[in-house]
């Protein structure tokens, strides 16, 4: 096939804002092949396989891309990828069946992996919305903690995460046993036994958190889940705080209006143990069928949170409301879990019928099996998500069609992809 040159009319500054994106994208891409050079790199093994043995690090592979460099075809050199490009996730190796969520980056979608067949909850934001609201460091928090979690058998698993030029993807594992939420509007409360399996779990998973100096701040029945098995698994760590230290403090605001704790609304510092004010807040929500102050109105709901006592009818054990009124002191120096942490709810006698070691292990029947005939039963889904059309735009790879937003997009989330090197977990 002949290839004719057509005359070229552009500008030198329209050709210094495509080669900026051409700048990301190579950067990106070239930081991926680093990461998998270093991992076989540390392998000796297969690096003396022949297949690899091309293989080199170059000592100069981490320098900055010159967009001067790239003006000029003759000074580009491109390494061999083709290794590279067998590992990497992109949109097409899924099959995006429903949408099971929605938030205000992007949908949850249940996917179905096209050579493994297994299933993921695919989790799909819009950098553009991100970029406009400044929440890049949130997501990228996410990310960071979502890699930590080393297989704890309460907080959602990361099996890859990728991202093409307006898309960020997590393929996260698929829990359809419905939000917490879902099941508290549907039956209003639940039985102590019930509501303290659920919180003991719940504890579990904030305390090893805790253990990696991560607070979670934003705890509620939405961030629930329950798996198909009956057991709890929390989910979104897009507020997370990673970093703080046991006697450390932070400031940000953030969290959900109904649950957030006295020293957050004061915009005072606040520490780990707004994790257990939000748990009591949960805890009592599940006992009692709303959150502790709760008002429609939220100018009110606040004064309540500031100023109201805490109010605990008697058809919740002695315990339990010992328990409520530790987690739900308004000053935190005074608060369950100032002193030792998740330590001090382990040995609180609301839970003394809970044996924390079967706990770990699954191995305590859950009180409650959610009824479901398999990954595409989704009867426990808000229908409002699951009624909506899977748009083609949502999960297709990206076309190159240049624009500002795209190309400031396109280099705004380096080291964000992320995947096990031996396929699919």
């Amino acid at each position: 096939m002949a290839v004719t040159e057509a005359p070229c009319d552009l500008s030198y500054c329209k050709m210094r804002g495509i080669v900026s994106v051409l700048t990301a994208f190579i950067k990106e891409r070239k930081m991926g092949l680093n990461d998998l050079i270093s991992k076989l790199v540390s392998n000796p093994h297969i690096c003396h396989h022949s297949e690899v043995d091309f293989l080199k690090i170059d000592e100069n592979q981490n320098e900055e891309l010159d967009e001067d460099e790239l003006l000029n075809p003759m000074c580009l050199t491109f390494p061999r990828s083709s290794l590279a490009e067998e590992l990497a996730i992109k949109p097409s190796d899924f099959d995006y069946l429903k949408i099971i969520g929605k938030g205000s980056f992007g949908k949850v979608l249940l996917a179905r992996h096209r050579d493994s067949n297994e299933y993921y909850a695919v989790k799909v934001l819009q950098k553009k919305i991100i970029l406009k609201k400044k929440e890049q460091k949130h997501i990228m928090a996410e990310r960071s903690v979502l890699m930590k979690n080393i297989k704890h058998p309460f907080l959602v698993g990361l099996h890859f995460s990728f991202q093409t030029t307006d898309k960020l993807y997590f393929v996260l594992d698929y829990v359809n046993g419905g939000e917490l939420f879902y099941h508290l509007q549907r039956e209003r409360v639940f039985l102590e036994p019930r509501a303290r399996f659920y919180a003991a779990e719940i504890a579990s998973a904030l305390g090893y958190l805790h253990s990696l100096h991560i607070v979670y701040r934003d705890l509620k029945p939405e961030n629930i889940l329950l798996a198909s098995t009956g057991h709890i698994v929390l989910t979104d760590f897009g507020l997370c705080k990673e970093g703080l230290a046991p006697t450390g403090t932070t400031t940000t605001f953030c969290g959900t209006p109904e649950y957030l704790a006295p020293e957050v609304l004061q915009k005072q510092a606040y520490d780990r143990t707004v994790d257990w004010w939000c748990l009591g807040s949960v805890l009592y929500e599940m006992l009692y069928g709303l959150p502790p102050f709760y008002s429609r109105n939220t100018a009110e709901m606040y004064n309540n949170i500031l100023n109201k006592p805490l109010i605990l009818k008697p058809n919740v054990s002695n315990s339990g409301r010992e328990l409520l009124e530790g987690l739900l002191q308004k000053d935190r120096t005074k608060r369950l879990g100032v002193k030792d942490d998740f330590m001090e709810l382990k040995c609180h006698t609301f839970f003394s019928p809970i044996n924390w070691d079967d706990l770990m292990a699954r191995k305590i029947t859950p009180p409650y099996i959610p009824s479901v005939s398999g990954p595409t039963d989704l009867r426990h889904f808000d229908p409002e998500f699951t009624h909506l059309p899977v748009t083609s735009s949502l999960c297709n790879t990206d076309g190159l069609l240049v624009t500002s937003s795209i190309k400031e997009a396109a280099g705004a989330f380096p080291g964000f992809s992320y995947g096990p090197t031996d396929g699919f977990m």
